[in-house]
């Protein structure tokens, strides 16, 4: 189970109504090198919404979640690694593989044998972003949301509030995450604590 693809749809996605006056602060643009850059790192899953009724029972078996984007621009992937509070485990990921369409502006990912793909949408606040799926069906549209922080600020929260409305959505079809719960935090500082004596052995093997 991943992260950003537990709630993965399989169709590429229209770019948002751009004027529409709620979705003024969402921006669909194709994938640039900045926008990689701006991925780029530590990120924690916030919220979702999802009509799908599989993705919406995923999302909401997640109590907590955060992950780390690494970009190769050579070959435009990026590597996935991710930490997931559910239940009373911790499940950690550090084999994923996003494809980067660039044009499209989508991310892609080979789930089971077929490519699903996800719309990012970037906002005015580099500090989040979105996954938008399957806006046209509205039996499987959906929403995510991911900040630079486990707890976002309200406007943070008002900016993906008024994506949901935007989309045709309710609040009440939201599920939110709660980093009180996380139980990966002693797994993700374990492997930090190793990569750091990797560096110190291959420099003092240097």
């Amino acid at each position: 189970m991943a992260l950003s693809w537990v709630l993965a749809a399989l169709s590429l996605l229209p770019l948002l109504d751009a004027q529409s006056p709620v979705c003024a602060n969402l921006t669909a643009m194709p994938i640039t090198n900045a926008t990689l850059e701006q991925i780029s790192g530590k990120w924690f899953y916030i919220a979702s919404a999802f009509r799908k009724p599989d993705f919406n029972q995923s999302s909401r078996m997640i109590h907590s979640a955060f992950f780390y984007f690494a970009v190769n621009h050579r070959d435009d992937t990026i590597l996935l690694t991710e930490y997931l509070t559910i239940g009373d485990r911790c499940i950690y990921n550090s084999s994923s593989y996003l494809k980067v369409q660039r044009k499209n502006g989508t991310l892609s990912k080979i789930e089971s044998g077929t490519e699903v793909f996800a719309h990012l949408l970037l906002t005015k606040d580099p500090k989040i972003f979105m996954l938008a799926f399957s806006l046209k069906d509205e039996q499987n549209k959906g929403l995510s949301f991911y900040a630079d922080k486990p707890e976002v600020t309200e406007e943070q929260m008002r900016v993906f509030h008024e994506a949901i409305r935007c989309i045709g959505m309710q609040k009440s079809e939201i599920s939110y995450t709660d980093a009180k719960k996380d139980l990966c935090g002693p797994l993700e500082k374990e492997h930090k604590e190793e990569r750091l004596k990797e560096r110190e052995g291959d420099t003092a093997l240097g």
